[in-house]
């Protein structure tokens, strides 16, 4: 790049813990510091060069996670900190926000990603409206303001795989070359993660193969649909959705450190990825699984690449399998061509984190395995029909 605006010099991640593993009584700022002391470990700076810190994270319903994590971390009393709750597209939001800091002069180094400790998540109560009436305890909010538009996100999987005659047999083999390249790859994996409680390496990944699928429990059958001509085929084959195809509940976090060319070079900072674009986008809540591929597209413009080919590495964080195959389809790619050491399909989904996890596996793949100048990509979809994507360049 001829003049970057933000440089990642550093990236970390916990390991992912399934909901109720070994993450269990860990706060998000207790999952998160150790992380950041590493990252700034393998920066090689002082916690008093970081300006701010933006995280992600959706599950805290209330407070500001950030400046728990900052100081929890040891970072200086005046660091900035910034919370942003766009569910599982925040992880990258946040960086996308932390390169707004660095460019409008409000920082010069940021750390930013994302935290989620879905197992210590607040119980949520609605509050009585009249005296004598009790609370109302509700496990999702409410992500459009119509609720016929704002579906269960399951079952709007669910109707899209068989509006679109996504298969099951597909959605289970998309599903097990995720794990099988996550248990594949875990010494390598490993390399990226920061030992947090003694957990090393991610803990749902399983060796599973075609047979074992297709004998796993089915979360959403197939259901009779009004379709027109052109989705014949979902009514002559099986487009339920089994229990492999949908991430898990999970708990982890994930970092990078952004820092100007400046700061870099006052600081001895060597820059190992740059920023070079990142766009959010809306889309019909009815069907937010899309907005990740919108994303892709609007990122892929504001990058000014012709399509998917001048990509190197691309990282979805794929929640249900039918949206990694929808991706895949829309994009031009082929699925084996994304996630190459596996997807959230085999880590699950700590949501405030997901988005900046797999960019921490970007950013690792692209330092590994790929050339200066490389490109790669990072997606993820979130509730209420919301879209992130970013574009890297390995250095």
């Amino acid at each position: 790049m001829s003049n970057p605006t933000a440089l990642i010099a550093a990236w970390a991640r916990s390991a992912v813990a399934p909901h109720g593993g070994t993450f269990n009584a860990l706060q998000p700022h207790e999952i998160a510091a150790p992380v950041v002391r590493a990252l700034l470990a393998r920066a090689g700076i002082s916690p008093h060069a970081v300006d701010a810190v933006v995280l992600g994270n959706a599950l805290g319903a209330g407070g500001n996670p950030a400046r728990m994590v900052a100081l929890a971390s040891g970072l200086p009393e005046r660091c900035a900190a910034f919370s942003v709750d766009t569910q599982c597209c925040a992880g990258i939001d946040a960086v996308s926000m932390a390169v707004g800091l660095l460019a409008s002069g409000q920082a010069s180094v940021v750390i930013a990603g994302g935290v989620e400790a879905w197992s210590r998540s607040p119980i949520r109560q609605v509050r009585p409206m009249r005296e004598g009436e009790l609370a109302v305890t509700y496990e999702k909010p409410a992500f459009s303001p119509d609720p016929a538009r704002d579906p269960d996100l399951l079952m709007s999987a669910a109707h899209y795989a068989q509006q679109h005659g996504f298969s099951r047999a597909q959605q289970d083999a998309y599903a097990v070359l995720s794990h099988q390249r996550a248990m594949a790859h875990a010494a390598t994996l490993a390399e990226e993660i920061v030992p947090v409680h003694g957990l090393q390496q991610d803990a749902y990944p399983r060796p599973i193969d075609l047979i074992r699928a297709a004998r796993m429990p089915v979360a959403v059958k197939q259901v009779a649909l009004n379709l027109d001509a052109g989705h014949l085929q979902s009514e002559q084959s099986d487009c339920s959705v089994s229990t492999l195809a949908i991430s898990s509940k999970a708990d982890g976090v994930a970092l990078v450190l952004l820092a100007t060319p400046q700061a870099c070079k006052d600081l001895g900072l060597i820059p190992q990825a740059a920023w070079v674009t990142s766009a959010s986008v809306g889309v019909d809540p009815i069907t937010p699984l899309i907005a990740a591929e919108k994303a892709a597209l609007a990122a892929l413009r504001r990058a000014n690449l012709p399509s998917m080919d001048s990509l190197s590495v691309i990282e979805l964080h794929d929640a249900f399998a039918v949206q990694g195959l929808s991706f895949c389809q829309a994009l031009g790619v082929d699925p084996t061509s994304i996630n190459r050491r596996g997807g959230g399909l085999a880590r699950g989904h700590p949501i405030g984190a997901s988005g900046a996890i797999a960019l921490v596996r970007l950013l690792a793949d692209l330092q590994r395995d790929e050339q200066a100048g490389a490109l790669g990509l990072v997606a993820v979809a979130g509730a209420g029909g919301i879209g992130a994507a970013a574009i890297f360049e390995r250095l």
